[in-house]
């Protein structure tokens, strides 16, 4: 079943084609990988898929993008939709607050007042991000004390605790060290049974451990998308084998 369909997308900044008329289908409870070299779309494409682009000046989308048969740009509210599909960008951006008041800001946003309420959301997400135990004695305390490691599962945490359906994660882990990306591939594996995720990553080697599906990106065109094992073990395309053998990019 598919989560997210994408129908015929381009995309422009001004006269600039960022994007050429992609089409694919991103399917519920598994993850979903872009690989492909710098500035070829991957990051502009997840962007979308949550409506970040519409804060930039001179972007302009054309095509479908539905979320559960829903169009996103024509027939869903933005706020309801961030709601339902969650970011984690690329540098951690803890708030500069306290790691509850980091958790707590989205639920209160939506209208949680209730403090045991909160106290549960909390706990719950922080959990799900596999931080709980790292911070249950420091909750008032400012997440910006945390290392880069923690900051960045507190941020999934955070995204996860107004309960989205879909995960974006653009390159969650190029600021951390080996021993924090591993914990946070490990905690992406594991949240694909509650959440459909997608994930821009320049490290390929990290699509090939954890993702179900990959699609690899080019000048703003999607050369390949197929099951993750069958694009590294047998890329159809002759860029596909290039950039996965380390030809170029």
């Amino acid at each position: 079943m598919s989560k997210i369909s994408i129908q015929d997308m381009e995309l422009y900044y001004g006269d600039f084609q960022a994007i050429k008329g992609i089409s694919m289908e991103i399917p519920e409870n598994k993850i979903t990988a872009f690989i492909g070299p710098s500035g070829c779309g991957k990051s502009t494409v997840i962007k979308s898929l949550n409506r970040m682009n519409d804060l930039v000046e001179g972007c302009r989308i054309t095509g479908n993008i539905l979320l559960d048969g829903v169009d996103i740009y024509k027939e869903m509210d933005p706020i309801v939709l961030r709601k339902r599909v969650g970011m984690v960008f690329q540098k951690p951006n803890p708030f500069p607050m306290s790691v509850y008041d980091n958790i707590a800001f989205g639920p209160r946003t939506h209208g949680v007042k209730n403090k045991a309420q909160l106290d549960e959301i909390v706990e719950r997400s922080l959990r799900q991000a596999a931080i709980w135990d790292e911070v249950k004695d420091r909750l008032k305390k400012s997440a910006l004390g945390l290392s880069g490691g923690q900051q960045q599962r507190l941020c999934i945490a955070r995204a996860m605790a107004v309960e989205p359906e879909v995960l974006l994660m653009d390159e969650p882990t190029s600021a951390l060290d080996p021993i924090s990306t591993n914990k946070i591939e490990e905690l992406a594996s594991d949240l694909k049974k509650d959440f459909t995720i997608v994930m821009v990553t320049h490290n390929m080697q990290q699509a090939a451990r954890i993702s179900d599906k990959t699609a690899f990106f080019l000048l703003g065109d999607v050369i390949e998308y197929n099951d993750t094992d069958e694009l590294f073990s047998n890329p159809q395309d002759k860029r596909t084998e290039d950039y996965i053998t380390g030809r170029f990019g």
